[in-house]
Order: structure tokens, then sequence, then C-alpha cells
């Protein structure tokens, strides 16, 4: 499990990535579980200075998915949000070709400020 935890914290958390330059860093991954965060900056936020839903959707998916591919995506936003944010994603159904996960989103506070189910492909490397 470390050298496969390893690897994709490697993969999701380089720089260049789109993770990386949008502030969504992995920062926990176990079976059953994976946590991740974004980093507000001025780029995160929409006109009304709250966190864009886009940027949301992205910690989201990048938390729930890791490398698979996803399929399909419904997010609720529960409350407009400011400053980091960080998403915990566990399992609903872990299939050999699909998989579906729950993500809760949390401010700083602890404030829900959104949930969602995402439905990914699964691959193997070098398949997607």
């Amino acid at each position: 499990m470390e050298s496969e935890q390893s690897s994709l914290f490697a993969i999701v958390n380089a720089p260049h990535q789109f993770n990386y330059e949008n502030g969504i860093t992995l920062t926990y991954v176990e079976p059953g579980l994976t946590r991740g965060v974004l980093r507000a900056g001025p780029n995160s936020v929409n006109p009304e200075g709250n966190i864009h839903g886009g940027a949301i959707a992205a910690l989201a998916d990048t938390a729930a998915g890791g490398d698979c591919v996803t399929s399909s995506c419904s997010i609720e936003y529960l409350r407009p949000a400011q400053g980091d944010l960080f998403c915990e994603a566990t399992p609903k159904k872990l299939g050999r070709k699909l998989s579906v996960i729950q993500v809760a989103v949390t401010d700083t506070a602890g404030k829900m400020v959104a949930t969602g189910t995402f439905t990914f492909f699964m691959t193997r490397p070098g398949e997607a």
C-alpha cells in the first residue's frame, strides 16, 4: 500500500499538473478514505468573493478519483465558502469496472460546504 500511496501522491500532487496549479493537494490516501485540501487563492474565487463552485468540484473530484476516470458526478452546494476547504471521500461501492464515491467538503470551521457523489471508470495504469 505504501508504494501505491506514494505513487498516487507523486502523480496527483506533481508540479505543473492541474491540481498543483489550482491549489489542490491529496493529503491522505488509505483504503476506504481519501482526503484532500484546496488552498484557496485569488484564482479560486467567483465575482462575489466566495470559492468558485468549479474549484470545489475539482477538489471533490481529485479526492474521490485519484487515478480513475470520472464517469459522472453530482454535487450539492450547501453554503458559500471562503478560505481553505477540505474534502473527505469514502466509497459507497468499489467495483472492477465502476466505483461510486461519496464526498464531503468542509471549511476551516468544520462547516459542511458541499456533498456529492462521483462515479468512476476503474482503469489500470496506462489504460485511460
